[in-house]
């Protein structure tokens, strides 16, 4: 059992409130971030004694980024409009999961290749007053995860 604050801290699971998203080489603030997953199709191989499962290929990596909307100029759009330019912009993401004061990075998801496919704006609703959220879907080739 955990009886120190060290103890504690290193026995707890890690709330996700606190990360940091890298897209490239630029830092970006973003309210949400889903679709870490890392896994394979599944072979079934029958013969006549029964059936085997074995992994496959690695399963689309689809990776989610939601965000506040401000009243400047997105760099969302901007990557997503050069795709339907024919222009593939690929780049490499980070997913931080830090400490409770965002010193020490502890979990770190790499996203490789991710080029967006879809980027959707907020939902209207005269009778609310949340936030106008913008949303990106990108798809990538695989994600690596490393623990501090």
């Amino acid at each position: 059992m955990a009886t120190t604050v060290d103890d504690i801290k290193a026995s707890y699971p890690i709330p996700v409130y606190r990360f940091t998203v890298n897209v490239g080489d630029e830092s970006m603030a973003f309210s949400e971030a889903s679709g870490l997953d890392i896994g394979y199709e599944t072979i079934t191989y029958k013969d006549g004694l029964g059936k085997i499962h074995m992994p496959g290929q690695p399963t689309d990596v689809d990776i989610t980024l939601k965000r506040g909307l401000v009243r400047k100029k997105s760099q969302l759009y901007d990557w997503i409009s050069e795709t339907s330019l024919n222009l593939i912009n690929k780049r490499d993401i980070t997913i931080s999961l830090t400490d409770e004061t965002a010193s020490e990075i502890l979990v770190t998801w790499t996203v490789n290749n991710a080029f967006p496919t879809k980027l959707s704006g907020p939902s209207f609703d005269g009778s609310s007053n949340e936030v106008s959220i913008e949303t990106l879907e990108l798809r990538a080739d695989k994600v690596k995860i490393t623990f501090a």
